[in-house]
This record gives C-alpha cells, structure tokens and sequence, in this order.
C-alpha cells in the first residue's frame, strides 16, 4: 500500500504541477478572475492532498495501524478527483452546479486528516 500512495503522490503532484502551468500560461485572459481563481484554488487543493499522501506513508511505516492510514490515502486521492476535479471542471466549463460537487470533496479531505490523525494516535 505504501509503495501505491508513493506513486500516487508522486503522479498527482505532477500533475498537479502540470495544471498549475496551464493554468498561470494556458488560461491567462481565456477565463474570467473569479473563474481563474477557481481553478488555482483547485490546484492548491490537488498540490496539498498529493504531498498529503507522503505523510499516510510515512506514517504506516512508523505506526503499524495501517487500516485508519489507508482510509486516510484513499480519502485524499477522492478529495483530489471530487474537490480539484470539480473546481477544474467548473472553471473550464463555466457550468455552476458543478460547485454543488465541491463540498464533497471537501468532506473527504476532512475525513482523510481526521483518519491520518486517528491512525496515528492509535498505532
């Protein structure tokens, strides 16, 4: 599991970066502020939660309580495609509903660090 976060980690914060460069050069003056600020709010979202799954990893090697870690990965990974993904779609299709998805997303990203947490303390 850990070698799995490790190149999922690895993946979204390319990627992460990757949307972050089309974002500053590619939509430039294409999308209105509010729009572009979405979409950036998206990458920073995709950025922390990619560099979070370092941290799950870094935990199961320490803690040996590796179910409530996991959960804690597998949460951010879902953040990352419901939150980020939402607000990229939103951004690029100026489709609002889209926004009703985010929070979503958002919950997993809070149940991801209450997971990481309990993991941890229980290990």
């Amino acid at each position: 599991m850990e070698k799995l976060f490790v190149v999922l980690g690895a993946l979204l914060g390319g990627l992460a970066v990757a949307l972050g460069a089309f974002g500053a050069h590619g939509l430039q003056g294409r999308l209105t502020p509010d729009l572009l600020q979405v979409y950036e709010t998206g990458v920073r979202y995709h950025f922390y939660h990619a560099l979070a799954l370092f941290a799950v990893v870094m935990a199961m090697g320490r803690w040996p309580n590796t179910a409530w870690l996991a959960a804690a990965g597998w949460l951010f990974v879902v953040g990352i495609l419901i939150f980020s993904g939402s607000l990229y779609a939103l951004a690029l299709s100026g489709v609002r509903w889209l926004g009703a998805i985010t929070p979503l997303g958002g919950v997993a990203f809070i149940a991801g660090w209450i997971c990481l947490a309990w993991g941890v303390w229980r290990g």
